[in-house]
């Protein structure tokens, strides 16, 4: 099975060290990543359905790690834009701390492309080894070098 993580990675939309400490203002950190990205169409009108969906409920899969995202006619295909905070961010409507926000915005036409990223990601962070291993990279290339290595180990066939 051909990467997933590959064609949406992007050493350049990876920050390491997310400065704000409130949700909403580390969320908006994060997404302007993706700002000016080829496959975003409006980023104004990606960034409020962000927000919305967001305040409907909680984005917080535990293990400090937030997964906000938006199904959204302002994208053409998947995007991600990835943060780290050092201290964390309270997500209060999901009582967590966070520490690592991957932002995901994907056409509403591709549901299914969503679904698969989700649950490589999550695949991924069950694992404490590679959500410490995320947690401690020392940049962005070896941030996208643990997710890669971590979705090549899920996706190699079971040896017998």
């Amino acid at each position: 099975m051909a990467s997933l993580l590959s064609k949406i990675l992007d050493s350049s939309r990876i920050l390491l060290a997310v400065q704000s400490s409130k949700r909403t203002a580390a969320l908006n950190e994060v997404a302007r990543l993706l700002d000016g990205h080829p496959h975003v169409t409006n980023y104004q009108g990606f960034y409020n359905e962000l927000l919305a969906r967001d305040r409907l409920d909680t984005t917080c899969l535990g293990n400090e790690i937030a997964l906000p995202h938006a199904r959204t006619e302002h994208v053409a295909d998947l995007v991600l834009a990835i943060g780290r905070s050092p201290c964390g961010v309270p997500f209060e409507n999901g009582n967590q701390n966070v520490r690592l926000l991957f932002v995901l915005g994907t056409p509403k036409n591709n549901p299914m492309g969503y679904l698969q990223v989700v649950s490589i990601l999550c695949k991924i962070f069950k694992d404490a080894a590679n959500r410490e291993a995320l947690l401690s990279a020392s940049s962005p290339e070896a941030f996208c070098a643990v997710l890669l290595a971590a979705e090549a180990r899920l996706l190699a066939p079971a040896s017998t």
